[in-house]
C-alpha cells in the first residue's frame, strides 16, 4: 500500500504517511490525490441548527481552524512553517451560499443535481493551513467599498453594512504603514450572534461578530499573521504582538497619539490579569513558552498580545519613537512577506536594521521579556490624558454622597469618547458596587440604557445587577441571549445568578435559550450556573 497510519497523537490526530513508488528528482512535481471524508465531529467545523441562526430556516455551518484544526478538516501538513496556495470547488444546496478565505471564482448549478450550485474559489497568495476557512448558511452580501463586501444572513446584513462602513479607511491607513494589500478582496463576514469569539483574520474573508464594530485588529492580520507568519505556535507573539502594534498604530492614524496611549494602557491592564489568572511564574506567561506537548489552545490568552505590543513599544521609545520604528517594522514586512519566520530571525533583523544602534539594542534584557514568565522587566510610561477624565469620573461617583448626585451632568459623559465610556464604567466595576440611589441617577442623567454600543451596554447592565436594580435584569438576560459571545454572555447570567431574587430566573431563561447557543458557551455557562446537564435535559 502506498500509504499507512501511524498512532493517533493526544491532540494532533493520526498520522498519514505516504511512500512515493519512486524517488523524486530535483523539480520534478508530483500529483497526490487523496480522497477523505471529514467526521460530523472533526474539531474544526461547527455545525449550527436553524434555531442557532438568526433566520431560524435553514442550518449554517462554519470553520474555525486555528491554531491546529485544519487536519480535522482536510489532509495536511497542518503547521504554519509551511504556506501553499488553494483551489476548491463547493456544492450546497440552493438555498445555501458557500463562501471561503479566497477569492471568488464563479458558481454554476451542480451537473450532478440541479438542487445544489458549486461555488469555486481561488487563493493565489501562499498561506498557511490555519487560514484555510470555509462557510455555508442562508448569506446575503453588500458593497461597502471597492475591495469590499459584507456578508451575513439577511436578519444583519445592512446593519452589518453601516457598521463596517469606514473599512476601506482603514485598510488605506494600514496600506500607508505596512505595504500594499496583496489579498485582492477584503470581505467581512458578520457570524450568526451564537458565535462565541470575536473575530478571525481569515485571508479575504475576516470573520466577525454582531458585536465587534472595530476591525483594525483583524485588518492589520492581512500583514502580520497572514502575510509574514509565526513558523510555530511558540512564536504567535510574532503574530499577534505586531498585530496590536500595527492596530494601534491605525489608532494614532485616525484618530490621535492620546488614544494610542490611552488604548495602551488598558492593553497594560489586561496583561496584569492574564498574569494574575495564570499565576506570575506560570511559564504560559513567557512572551516565547515551550510548547513541547502542550496544545497551542491551551495555551490561549492576551499575553502574546499584549507583552508583545508593550515590547514592541519599548523598542520603539528606545530607538526613536513611532515614524522611526514603525519604518522597522514596514521593512520586516517586507523582507520576510510570503513565508514563516521564529523569533531569532526577527531579532537578528531588528538588530542589522538598526545596526547603528547596537548599543541600544545590547542593553535591553532579552531573557526577561522573552523567557521569563510574569509581567515584562520595564513598565513603559504611557500618557494617561485620556484615562485621567475616566479615573476623575469614577472617583466622583464612587465618592459621591446621596446630596451630592445633583452635582453630576449630562456633559460628564458626552465630553469622553466610547473607548473612554467603557473605562469608566471598567473602573466603576473594579470596587464594591454602588448604591441603588447612585445608578439610578446615572441611568437619569446619562441615559445609559439607550446606548447600544456592547462593550458599554455589557458593562452598565453588570454594574445595575451588581446594584441590585431589578429592572435591569430582563435587559440583561436579554443581552446574554440576543447575542452568544462568551466575553459577555458567561458575565451577565454569573451577574444575575449572583442575584439571589433571580438566580431561577437565570436558570429558567439558560434552559430555555439553551439548545440556540453554541455547544461551547452552552458548556460553560452550565457551569457558570452548576446546571447539572443530566438533570435539566430530562426537564
Amino acid at each position: 500500500d502506498l500509504y499507512s497510519r501511524r498512532p493517533k497523537h493526544s491532540f494532533k490526530g493520526t498520522p498519514l504517511e505516504i511512500t512515493l513508488p519512486f524517488d523524486l528528482s530535483r523539480g520534478q512535481h508530483v500529483i497526490v490525490e487523496v480522497t477523505y471524508e471529514t467526521s460530523p465531529s472533526a474539531t474544526a467545523l461547527q455545525w449550527l441548527t436553524p434555531e442557532q441562526t438568526a433566520g431560524k430556516k435553514h442550518p449554517y455551518l462554519f470553520s474555525q481552524c486555528q491554531a491546529h484544526h485544519c487536519r480535522s478538516m482536510i489532509p495536511c501538513q497542518d503547521t504554519p512553517s509551511i504556506k501553499h496556495t488553494y483551489y476548491a470547488q463547493v456544492s450546497v444546496p440552493k438555498d445555501l451560499v458557500a463562501v471561503m478565505s479566497a477569492v471568488r471564482d464563479g458558481q454554476e448549478v451542480d451537473p450532478q443535481d440541479s438542487g445544489r450550485i458549486i461555488y469555486r474559489f481561488r487563493q493565489t497568495v501562499p498561506m498557511p493551513s490555519y487560514l484555510i476557512a470555509i462557510v455555508a448558511g442562508a448569506l446575503e452580501s453588500r458593497e461597502i467599498g471597492p475591495r469590499t463586501r459584507v456578508w451575513s444572513e439577511k436578519e444583519f446584513v445592512d446593519k452589518a453594512a453601516f457598521e463596517f462602513s469606514e473599512t476601506e479607511a482603514m485598510l488605506k491607513t494600514a496600506e500607508e504603514l505596512a505595504g500594499p494589500y496583496v489579498w485582492g478582496q477584503y470581505d467581512v463576514l458578520v457570524l450568526p450572534p451564537s458565535f462565541p469569539y470575536g473575530g478571525m483574520e481569515n485571508p479575504c474573508l475576516t470573520f466577525a461578530t454582531p458585536t465587534v464594530l472595530v476591525i483594525a485588529h483583524e485588518i492589520s492580520h492581512s500583514w502580520t499573521g497572514n502575510l509574514v507568519t509565526n513558523k510555530t505556535w511558540e512564536h504567535f507573539w510574532l503574530n499577534e504582538g505586531h498585530t496590536v502594534y500595527l492596530e494601534r498604530m491605525i489608532g494614532r492614524c485616525l484618530e490621535s497619539e492620546q488614544f494610542r496611549q490611552f488604548k495602551a494602557i488598558g492593553g497594560w491592564k489586561d496583561l496584569q490579569d492574564s498574569v494574575n489568572t495564570f499565576g506570575a511564574n506560570n511559564p504560559l506567561t513567557n512572551l516565547v513558552p515551550s510548547l513541547q506537548d502542550v496544545s497551542p489552545d491551551d495555551a490561549f490568552s492576551s499575553v502574546p498580545y499584549e507583552k508583545g505590543f508593550a515590547l514592541l513599544y519599548y523598542l520603539e521609545e528606545q530607538l526613536g519613537g513611532p515614524e522611526v520604528f514603525m519604518g522597522f517594522v514596514k521593512s520586516y514586512i517586507q523582507r520576510f512577506a510570503y513565508s514563516s519566520v521564529t523569533t531569532e530571525e526577527w531579532k537578528n533583523y531588528l538588530f542589522a536594521y538598526f545596526k547603528d544602534k547596537v548599543d541600544i539594542l545590547n542593553k535591553v534584557d532579552w531573557n526577561a521579556w522573552m523567557f521569563t514568565p510574569g509581567m515584562p522587566p520595564v513598565k513603559p510610561q504611557y500618557d494617561t490624558t485620556m484615562a485621567d477624565a475616566c479615573n476623575a469620573l469614577s472617583q466622583k461617583w464612587l465618592q459621591a454622597k446621596d446630596q451630592d448626585l445633583n452635582s453630576f451632568k449630562r456633559s460628564d459623559v458626552k465630553t469622553l469618547s466610547s473607548h473612554q465610556v467603557i473605562e469608566f464604567l471598567s473602573l466603576l466595576l473594579q470596587e464594591d458596587p454602588l448604591p441603588l440611589t447612585h445608578v439610578k441617577k446615572m441611568q437619569e442623567i446619562y441615559d445609559l440604557n439607550a446606548y447600544m454600543n456592547a462593550e458599554i451596554r455589557f458593562r452598565w447592565l453588570r454594574l445595575c445587577v451588581r446594584s441590585r436594580w431589578e429592572e435591569a435584569v430582563p435587559l440583561a438576560l436579554k443581552m446574554a441571549t440576543d447575542q452568544g459571545r462568551m466575553k459577555f454572555t458567561r458575565p451577565l447570567f454569573r451577574e444575575v445568578f449572583n442575584f439571589e431574587k433571580f438566580r431561577d430566573e437565570a436558570l429558567r431563561v439558560f434552559l430555555a435559550h439553551r439548545a440556540g447557543m453554541h455547544p461551547v458557551t452552552s458548556g460553560l455557562v452550565s457551569k457558570d450556573l452548576k446546571v447539572d446537564v443530566s438533570n435539566a435535559a430530562s426537564q
